[in-house]
């Protein structure tokens, strides 16, 4: 039998996105700037297979896609969206 103390409160577990989703970007970053095909490229493809990955990992725990707190899909539509703003950006430039 669970009791309620064993849940994670609403706040704690959209936090513990949060703190995810930044630290990888963190990890991202680093890995597009010493890249050899160059920081945008590499940030994109990066960026997808995060998409990837947090989509694998929001299905294969069931997680709701609109759900009251935010999960891996919340996370795969940032990253998604950093990529489209990411590939956007570097054709408009070049």
């Amino acid at each position: 039998m669970r009791t309620h103390l064993s849940q994670p409160s609403r706040a704690l577990r959209s936090g513990e996105v949060i703190v995810r989703f930044f630290a990888r970007m963190i990890v991202l970053l680093a890995f597009a700037a010493i890249s050899g095909i160059g920081f945008a490229p590499s940030l994109a493809m990066l960026l997808w297979m995060c998409t990837i990955l947090s989509a694998g990992v929001a299905a294969f725990k069931r997680e709701l896609p609109f759900a009251d707190t935010l999960n891996h899909w919340d996370e795969a539509a940032a990253y998604i969206a950093l990529c489209c703003l990411v590939e956007s950006l570097s054709h408009t430039i070049a």
